[in-house]
């Protein structure tokens, strides 16, 4: 079992490059179900969940091959439209390929997916918004068996699912008729979806707003697409700089992706400067305390409320933070009080008192985002080790994190027990 192990005291200084989004990446996979002919995605992670959804569309069928960080999907030989629970278990997005896999074949079987650590997110978005075009949905022994000719259909979402907007946008893209779905979700990822899917041959407008509106086309075809950058990894590298007291350039990142994050960055006291691509992220005179609320797109992305968290740990007063997407998203603050942190928790309120300095500690990782965010906290340490344990969720959203840390200057390595 892998540790990452973290002693902090340095500032981290440079430039990092951004890879493509994994959230990104794992519904454009799902979409290549939908052409006769090879989709072409660049600029893709080497990610744990990423090698997850290349083996659940291989076992249905889907030819890929995977060289750098292009990727051929080629689905002319798809074959069984079924999801196995020993693969989707793995996965929650793996469930992406339920609009899919209706859309081309006219009936699917898809696994439950598993529990999730943040929150229960349940899928009966999905659900309801299929059965409007049409499907006839039942659960049997843990399997959605999905069957229906899809027909276009106004829907209105109980809310701005991300993932229920993506499968909708995928199983009406070849509905009869035009589909029109509001109160949508509104991130980054559900335009570059959208810029697949019509590169491909569909007739879908208002990717980016809360009314998608889609013409459904008899077949899709193939295309070639580069994948959106990833503006998690993007705004976890501009916490390490600040938190380390650092100054850090990210290259390849998309600062319109992340408007209230910037701004409470620069709130906190960071200094921000965009050009381009590039974003620059230095903290000169300290941090100090701020408030805010997570939200849908293009409010704060609640993946990026553990690093920030942990930022404010060391800031001058006290912060408060609301969580409003996930009801059990603060299980990095334990682990944090254990570094010397001082945060209660009150419902999905976190109180943050800034504390003069963290200290290195044992931790575990529950989830991906919070996984990051010790990796931040051990950085900040003014002294100790952080010994970082179960770091395969850190391995499902960051490629090689600990090596990209240490290329800016951190004090951070993984060993193997």
């Amino acid at each position: 079992m892998d540790k990452i192990l973290v002693r902090g005291g340095n500032p981290l200084k440079g430039t990092v490059q951004v890879r493509g989004a994994k959230n990104a990446a794992l519904p454009l996979m799902a979409a290549a179900i939908l052409g006769e002919e090879p989709v072409v995605l660049h600029n893709v992670p080497c990610l744990h969940d990423i090698f997850s959804m290349d083996k659940i569309l291989a076992h249905m069928g889907m030819a890929i091959e995977f060289t750098g960080r292009a990727m051929t999907l080629d689905p002319r030989n798809f074959g069984t439209p079924e999801a196995p629970y020993e693969l989707v278990r793995k996965m929650r997005a793996s469930f992406f390929v339920l609009g899919s896999l209706i859309a081309r074949f006219g009936r699917a079987k898809v696994s439950l997916p598993g529990g999730c650590a943040i929150g229960t997110r349940p899928v009966d978005i999905h659900l309801k918004g299929l059965e409007a075009l049409g499907v006839k949905i039942c659960i049997e022994d843990g399997y959605v068996i999905a069957d229906g000719k899809l027909k276009g259909a106004n829907i209105a979402l109980d809310f701005p699912s991300v993932g229920a907007t993506e499968n909708l946008m995928m199983a009406a893209s070849k509905a009869e008729g035009i589909t029109r779905i509001s109160n949508v979700a509104r991130e980054p990822e559900i335009e570059d979806l959208a810029r697949l899917l019509n590169a491909m041959g569909a007739q879908i407008s208002g990717a980016g707003t809360d009314l998608i509106t889609i013409v459904g086309v008899d077949s899709l075809g193939g295309a070639e697409h580069v994948v959106l950058p990833d503006r998690i990894e993007a705004g976890t590298f501009l916490v390490a700089a600040v938190a380390t007291r650092g100054d850090v350039t990210v290259q390849n990142a998309i600062a319109d992706d992340l408007p209230v994050f910037l701004d409470k960055l620069e709130e906190a006291g960071a200094t921000i400067e965009v050009h381009g691509t590039k974003i620059r992220a230095a903290a000169p005179n300290g941090i100090k305390a701020v408030d805010f609320s997570t939200r849908p797109h293009p409010g704060f992305a609640t993946d990026l409320q553990a690093q920030m968290m942990t930022l404010l740990c060391c800031a001058e007063g006290v912060s408060r933070i609301k969580e409003t997407v996930f009801e059990n998203r603060f299980m990095q603050a334990a682990e944090l009080v254990r570094m010397g942190a001082d945060i209660d928790l009150d419902g999905n309120t976190a109180i943050v008192r800034g504390v003069k300095s963290l200290s290195g500690a044992p931790v575990m990782a529950s989830d991906l985002r919070a996984s990051a965010a010790l990796a931040i906290a051990g950085l900040m340490a003014d002294h100790g080790e952080t010994a970082i344990s179960r770091v395969y969720h850190i391995d499902r959203g960051y490629e090689r994190i600990e090596e990209r840390l240490a290329s800016l200057g951190g004090d951070i390595e993984r060993v193997r027990e």
